[in-house]
C-alpha cells in the first residue's frame, strides 16, 4: 500500500465512518430499546438529556467528519480513477444522504420538538402524545442512519482492498 494523501484520507474516512456506524449501532441495539422500557416522562427526560450531552466537539468530528472527508476523497479519487472509484462514490452517497441528511432533516427536527417541550409542566396525556409523535419516527430514521453508516463503512473497506489490488 502506497502511503500518500489519498491513502491517508481513505483511512481517516474509514475510521470516522466506522466510529459513526458503531455509535449508530449502539443506539439502535441498546440505547433506544433500553430507554424504551421507561415510562413516558422517564423516556422523554432521558432523551432530552442525551440530546444535550451528545452535542460536543468529539461527536461533531466523528459524526460529521465523514461528510467532509468523503467529499475530498471523491475529488481525489476522480483525479486518479481506478476500479474502486464507484465504491467510494456509493459509500459517500450513502453516508451523505443516509446519515448526514437524515440527521439534519429528520432526527434533529424531532430532537428540537422534544427540546422545546417543558416536560415538568406537561400533563400525562401531553407526554403520551409527545412520545407517540417522537419515538417511532425517530427510531425509524435512526435505523436508516445505522444501515447507511454500516453499509458505507463496508463499501469503504472494499474500496480500500480494490485500491490495493490496483497498486
Amino acid at each position: 500500500m502506497e502511503f500518500n494523501l489519498e491513502t491517508s484520507l481513505v483511512l481517516i474516512t474509514i475510521t470516522l465512518t466506522g466510529l459513526t456506524a458503531g455509535l449508530c449501532f449502539t443506539w439502535t441495539n441498546a440505547i433506544t430499546p433500553g430507554i424504551g422500557q421507561l415510562d413516558d416522562i422517564g423516556y422523554l427526560q432521558a432523551f432530552q438529556q442525551m440530546n444535550k450531552a451528545i452535542i460536543n466537539p468529539t461527536f461533531i468530528i466523528i459524526f460529521f467528519g465523514p461528510f467532509v472527508s468523503n467529499m475530498i476523497l471523491i475529488y481525489l479519487k476522480y483525479q486518479n480513477l481506478d476500479k474502486s472509484f464507484w465504491l467510494f462514490v456509493a459509500a459517500a452517497a450513502l453516508f451523505i444522504l443516509g446519515v448526514a441528511f437524515v440527521t439534519v432533516f429528520k432526527n434533529v427536527p424531532l430532537n428540537e420538538i422534544l427540546d422545546k417541550t417543558d416536560l415538568a409542566s406537561a400533563t400525562t396525556e401531553e407526554l403520551k402524545v409527545l412520545r407517540q409523535k417522537f419515538e417511532n419516527p425517530w427510531k425509524q430514521w435512526h435505523l436508516v442512519r445505522t444501515i447507511s453508516s454500516i453499509t458505507s463503512f463496508v463499501l469503504l473497506l472494499i474500496g480500500l482492498l480494490l485500491t490495493n489490488q490496483s497498486s
